[in-house]
């Protein structure tokens, strides 16, 4: 399957340092993520979460665009960040992508991170982030 870097990822990698700009097309085999035959990181891994996004489908950029605004949105601490939080946890499109090991807390799973565009959409509309291109 087919991987882009969607904002740059500096830093440390399985392999070592690396400095991947966004936009870099990288390949996944076998659960893990690889970039010119080098070991980075394992696809359910914060790495991957926060820098990379699958591909295959040719949305990869807006994918990860989407995610991280969704999370941009319900970490920002304002007076509706207790409003935003409970029309996720509300919303029946958003239950398939809370992580069941935590009852009282929302983590966000592997498969948001890999969401269609649509469903992406939607949650960020419902968090009112700002519209991504």
């Amino acid at each position: 399957m087919k991987y882009v870097v969607h904002r740059r990822f500096k830093g440390k990698a399985i392999c070592g340092e690396v400095n991947l700009p966004a936009m870099t097309v990288c390949e996944e085999n076998g659960g893990y993520i690889f970039h010119d035959g080098k070991l980075l990181c394992v696809v359910t891994s914060e790495n991957a979460h926060q820098f990379f996004a699958r591909d295959d489908d040719g949305a990869g950029m807006l994918r990860g665009k989407l995610t991280q605004a969704i999370q941009k949105t319900l970490a920002k601490r304002d007076a509706n960040y207790q409003n935003r939080w409970d029309k996720v946890w509300d919303d029946h499109t958003c239950q398939p992508y809370k992580r069941i090991e935590y009852a009282d807390f929302w983590l966000w799973n592997n498969d948001f991170f890999n969401a269609d565009i649509d469903t992406l959409r939607h949650i960020a509309k419902l968090v009112g982030a700002k519209e991504v291109a």
